[in-house]
């Protein structure tokens, strides 16, 4: 298989990565923090007029995608990225498509049902074993999370979520946009863990300690060694999964998500904590945003199952 980049989509990764980098630069995120997590309206439309939102509707495939993703995963972009490409993509919704309408996805869950950015949605989808259905947001009753784990993802959790909403996938169509979707999310983790791994080696080469950088010293090698030793397998999975998801390759295209997915979860969560460890006792503080990819890592990993759920639906189908 293979799944090396082209030219075009090297192209296509780095005009996104410019655009995060001017429009998302961390004294942004820091607002956004300030402001409770709530989106900036003119800053989604600004994500939709890049295509990120169209990008199959404009002749994009999955593999180009994933490479998009990432470096809104790289950029720590906040927002229901990945529901509202889907809902543009898979429920040929225009208005998700051109960001008029900011669409959030949940999973139904016992005994609550968490969802995200809910006072910013104009559309919700719920994901249940019947398939996948759409509602008005202020449907549900919800009580908000006075500190979520991500000051950038503000959460809301509703009490027995049962039948309602319309019923918009089922079947073979639902469950290529649950792959779709999971895909996607390994492709943000991956972003998250590379960009843990800079900002962690951008410090170890700064920071001297007893004479000399601590970079020299053994001890962080290893961390920093271990960090893109794990993020660099999950990347490597993540792209064979959307060449499989594709039909580019072999393999079965569930499978190669799930592996994605854990492999990307383990990776982001890891490259996040160790991180923080590197940048000693600053890492955790509010000061130094080592600590938000951890943050961003530990909410992705809720995201269409997280590295526990696909290692035993791994285990299971061998």
């Amino acid at each position: 298989m293979d799944f090396w980049p082209t030219d075009d989509q090297l192209a296509l990764q780095e005009g996104v990565r410019s655009f995060c980098q001017g429009r998302f630069p961390f004294d942004t995120l820091h607002e956004i923090e300030a402001a409770g997590g709530r989106i900036e309206r003119s800053a989604w439309k600004d994500i939709a007029d890049m295509g990120v939102f169209s990008l199959r509707n404009d002749g994009f495939g999955v593999s180009d995608a994933a490479l998009v993703f990432e470096e809104l995963g790289r950029a720590l972009v906040p927002g229901p990225l990945v529901a509202t490409y889907l809902a543009a993509t898979h429920l040929a919704d225009a208005g998700a498509a051109t960001g008029d309408t900011i669409v959030g996805i949940s999973e139904v869950a016992e005994p609550v049902t968490v969802i995200e950015f809910a006072d910013d949605l104009d559309m919700l989808l719920l994901l249940d074993s019947n398939g996948v259905r759409r509602m008005a947001p202020d449907a549900l009753p919800t009580d908000a999370v006075e500190r979520p784990v991500s000051p950038l993802t503000p959460l809301r959790v509703a009490h027995a979520v049962t039948a309602g909403g319309e019923l918009v996938l089922s079947g073979d169509t639902a469950r290529a946009l649950r792959l779709e979707g999971t895909l996607l999310t390994a492709a943000m983790q991956v972003g998250v863990a590379f960009a843990a791994i800079d900002l962690a080696v951008e410090y170890a080469k700064g920071r001297e300690q007893f004479g000399r950088p601590i970079g020299q010293f053994q001890a962080v090698k290893h961390m920093c060694a271990d960090m893109l030793t794990r993020a660099e397998v999950a990347r490597s999975a993540t792209y064979a999964a959307a060449a499989n998801l594709e039909g580019k390759g072999e393999d079965d295209a569930e499978h190669s998500v799930r592996v994605a997915k854990m492999l990307a979860g383990d990776a982001a969560i890891f490259c996040g904590k160790t991180g923080i460890q590197v940048h000693g006792g600053m890492g955790f503080t509010w000061e130094v945003n080592a600590q938000r990819y951890w943050k961003s890592a530990t909410v992705l990993d809720t995201h269409f199952g997280n590295s526990d759920d696909h290692a035993d639906a791994i285990a299971a189908a061998m």
